[in-house]
């Protein structure tokens, strides 16, 4: 394997556990320190976005641990992951806590990071390509571009475990910054409504995109007044990505020279 002769890999000893992220999809998109922890691991604690050929590229021992958390579906607590991680670990395990995205970014990587921390295990963090950056660029949205904006606002779309939004929409909208929003489809036609009371205007440009960097990537342009509407007619479901304001608009500059991601 081509890794075992990359400089400076550690070594993943017994009994601790790898908090990693797999980035947006595609296996390609992995880091070379993610899968090298992958090629190590006894055990992988993975979520339901992780894409299978990943999961391919583990030791033939290995045991996989399916943990995901899908909105509206029924899967396992946070505590009850968390305590997973632990057990393993304390049976000498080498654990990896496997993410789609970056563990850190919208990923419950820190509540299991204190899990750890607080059980006195052992942890390593590996970042991954979050798919709101990722996924975007690679459709021919920047996050950023001189001409547009100098922020770009990250957010949830989904609700919080109360019930409650997880983001006041109309505060956000008042910053004047894109938003790129995770996991917003539940909430799309609340979100939208609140972003608009918040000032922003019915044509303000707009992008989804379903199931970035896989096969089944859909790219879908809109805008704010029209979001709900087209993602309905055009069956986008999660998992999605949402873009929202000038940024979104850059990608027909693009196209006609952009060699495709797949």
């Amino acid at each position: 394997m081509i890794l075992d002769g990359f400089p400076d890999l550690p070594d993943f000893p017994a009994g601790e556990v790898w908090l990693a992220g797999a980035g947006p999809g595609d296996p390609r998109l992995l880091t070379v320190l993610a899968l090298h922890a992958v090629s190590k691991a006894d055990d992988i604690v993975h979520d339901a976005l992780v894409d299978p050929r990943v999961l391919k590229l583990a030791r033939a021992e290995a045991e996989f641990i399916k943990v995901g958390k899908r909105g509206g579906r029924p899967s396992p607590h946070q505590r009850d992951i968390n305590e997973i991680l632990i057990e393993r670990a304390r049976l000498g395990r080498r654990v990896l806590r496997l993410k789609g995205g970056d563990p850190f970014v919208f990923g419950r990587g820190w509540d299991e990071a204190m899990a750890l921390h607080g059980a006195g295990v052992r942890f390593r963090v590996i970042p991954g390509l979050t798919s709101g950056l990722a996924g975007t660029a690679l459709v021919g949205i920047p996050a950023t571009s001189r001409d547009t904006n100098h922020a770009v606002v990250l957010a949830a779309g989904h609700r919080a475990e109360d019930g409650r939004s997880a983001a006041d929409w109309e505060a956000l909208a008042r910053l004047g910054q894109p938003l790129i929003l995770y996991m917003p489809m539940a909430q799309l036609p609340e979100i939208a409504a609140a972003l608009a009371r918040g000032g922003l205007s019915a044509d303000t440009p707009a992008a989804l995109i379903q199931s970035a960097t896989t096969g089944a990537e859909r790219v879908v342009e809109s805008t704010l007044g029209s979001l709900a509407a087209d993602a309905s007619r055009e069956g986008i479901g999660s998992p999605s990505i949402v873009v929202i304001g000038a940024i979104a608009r850059l990608r027909k500059e693009l196209l006609s020279s952009m060699v495709g991601w797949q």
